[in-house]
């Protein structure tokens, strides 16, 4: 396992240090796990994105589609 250095001033220091504590972690595992954290923000962000992608492709395609709430309804009380 390569060891890096990492320069920070003592006030994040002190911050980090005392948010490990209160999770009884080291600081080492307290930034993975809010790197972990972030990185499946941002790959949820990407989805999203994929997503309203593909609906502006359908909407494209296929039009505006009508909302079928009230032949649900219609539906229901049958």
């Amino acid at each position: 396992m390569n060891q890096q250095t990492l320069t920070i001033s003592n006030a994040l220091y002190g911050r980090l240090q005392a948010e490990a504590q209160l999770r009884g972690v080291s600081i080492e595992q307290l930034i993975e796990t809010w790197e972990e954290h972030e990185s499946e923000i941002l790959r949820r962000h990407k989805v999203v994105s994929e997503i309203r992608e593909l609906r502006e492709r359908i909407r494209a395609k296929q039009g505006e589609m009508p909302d079928s709430t009230e032949l649900i309804r219609e539906d229901r009380e049958r």
